[in-house]
């Protein structure tokens, strides 16, 4: 009878996952209490208890929510246990990208920088540089400040702090921002210009405070990291697609839309198309935005007033006076914006603007929806961009997989079975994510006289959809399958386009 019991007693093998895609284990709770108290082990990482347990964030699992230990209250550890400890380890930080600790570190390090917000700061700063990071997030929890970067479009748990650094931390960067730091109950918005890197190299750097039932919490987007990166050859554009967005921003005067939820890519594009607009057709180029992301040499760039100084509506028809050659709008919003860009490209203006919809043919339903009659649609709309971001595989590393049967129904390109595709792997060079920046998915629909004619004729987008698959128009999930082929992007980020 004891021996049925002991086999049907629970075993003690805990598994978890750090975003990475990979699933560790089986642990023991004890090894990941230890991982909690020393900070690898993140609140926002799932974990499970056995095979067929469910899945969970460890702050919801009693005993990993624990704050990390301060540095002044943290018993050092005998060589026996440091050496089996950081053997254990040694992989996953790997994984978590970070590089392995000295054997002779002492915890004493950490505790200067504790006592000092602005290393502190600037330590995140530089981290967050290094690793290419687009946002900074700083929650507070109850008993800890959690601190993850946004890098690829995905979010990944740096370090959790002591809960007593949380008002120093947001304080200091409350200062840099220009906010008022005795204001903690409304929401703020403020930008500082930093030097990071090696090279001291200038980043600007947007702040969002809000306040939460914990503290307030606080996202910093650092902008122009990747300004190299606005030119039109470097977004991941296929030659035919790249000649026929270039054509367009060319033009004199029409639309050019691009659409795609947030965080696709549509700003970025919009820049891309701007300076190659002044590269190839000099003139007058105004942009109305919320917020100026980048800043670009020779165009008049207007930032819309949180205190509504400088509204959408008026800051356009004013432009509109303003004798530009090229008018960007960062976002179609309603009715009002869409008229005076209509207006302004019958007038003789080249308008690039985005919008929020799911593909290119949605634009045309989109703008008809807005109240903008279909016959001006059709007279002035001259290019829909549909885009998404994939992550690009790092060259480096790479590994070759050839793709199964159900790979390829996956896709719903069952001839694809066997065809050799990459799969990430990870590498010093791209810090053992396996990939490395990210790269554009593009869709685009020419308004020309066939499209014109079925748009007049009061259209849906299925209809669209359909007339561009007949003509052999490359879709979203086209260059994704494109895109995996060529060995660019893994079967994962393909797949998961389509899904959206």
């Amino acid at each position: 009878m004891a021996t049925t019991s002991k086999k049907n007693a629970p075993k003690d093998e805990w598994f978890f996952e750090i975003g990475d895609g990979q699933v560790y284990g089986p642990f023991t709770f004890t090894k990941l209490q230890k991982w909690a108290e020393s900070g690898d082990l993140m609140p926002t990482h799932r974990v499970r208890e056995g095979d067929e347990g469910e899945w969970i964030i460890a702050a919801y699992v009693p005993g990993l929510e624990l704050t990390v230990a301060t540095p002044h209250d943290k018993a050092p550890a005998t060589p026996e246990k440091q050496d089996s400890f950081k053997a254990s380890l040694d992989y996953m930080n790997r994984k978590l990208g970070r590089a392995k600790k000295a054997e002779t570190e002492a915890p004493a390090d950490d505790g200067a920088n504790y006592g000092n917000p602005s290393a502190l700061c600037d330590e995140l700063l530089e981290t967050a540089f290094e690793r290419r990071a687009s946002d900074i997030h700083i929650d507070p929890e109850e008993h800890i400040l959690l601190v993850q970067f946004r890098v690829d479009g995905g979010l990944e748990a740096y370090k959790k702090y002591p809960k007593r650094l949380h008002a120093s931390i947001i304080g200091r960067m409350k200062v840099l921002a220009k906010m008022d730091i005795a204001e903690r109950r409304m929401p703020q918005d403020g930008r500082f210009t930093y030097e990071l890197g090696p090279h001291r190299r200038k980043v600007d750097i947007r702040a969002a405070c809000l306040p939460t039932t914990h503290g307030e919490r606080l996202t910093l987007r650092l902008l122009s990291i990747d300004t190299e990166a606005l030119t039109l050859n470097k977004l991941g554009m296929e030659p035919a697609t790249h000649r026929l967005f270039a054509d367009a921003v060319g033009m004199k005067q029409g639309m050019v839309l691009l659409t795609g939820p947030t965080g696709s890519g549509k700003s970025t594009t919009l820049y891309a198309a701007l300076r190659h607009r002044l590269g190839h057709h000099p003139g007058r180029v105004i942009t109305i935005e919320d917020p100026v992301e980048f800043d670009i040499v020779g165009v008049a760039q207007v930032e819309v007033d949180t205190a509504d100084k400088v509204r959408f509506d008026t800051a356009l028809r004013n432009i509109l006076r303003s004798d530009p050659d090229v008018i960007m709008i960062g976002e179609i919003r309603d009715y009002d914006s869409a008229d005076i860009a209509i207006k302004a490209s019958l007038t003789g203006h080249l308008v690039l603007s985005s919008l929020h919809t799911n593909s290119a043919a949605s634009v045309v339903t989109r703008l008809v929806d807005m109240g903008v009659p279909p016959y001006l649609v059709a007279s002035t709309l001259r290019l829909c961009v549909a885009q998404r971001l994939v992550r690009r595989l790092c060259q480096l590393c790479r590994k070759p997989h050839e793709m199964s049967e159900a790979e390829a129904a996956g896709l719903g390109r069952p001839e694809l079975t066997g065809q050799l595709v990459y799969e990430p792997k990870g590498c010093a060079t791209c810090q053992n994510r396996g990939y490395k920046g990210r790269l554009g998915l593009f869709e685009m629909l020419p308004i020309d006289t066939e499209f014109g004619r079925i748009i007049v004729n009061g259209c849906d987008e299925i209809e669209i959809v359909e007339k561009m698959q007949q003509r052999g128009i490359t879709l979203l999930a086209d260059d994704a399958v494109n895109k995996l082929t060529a060995g660019l992007t893994s079967y994962a980020e393909a797949v998961s386009l389509m899904h959206m």
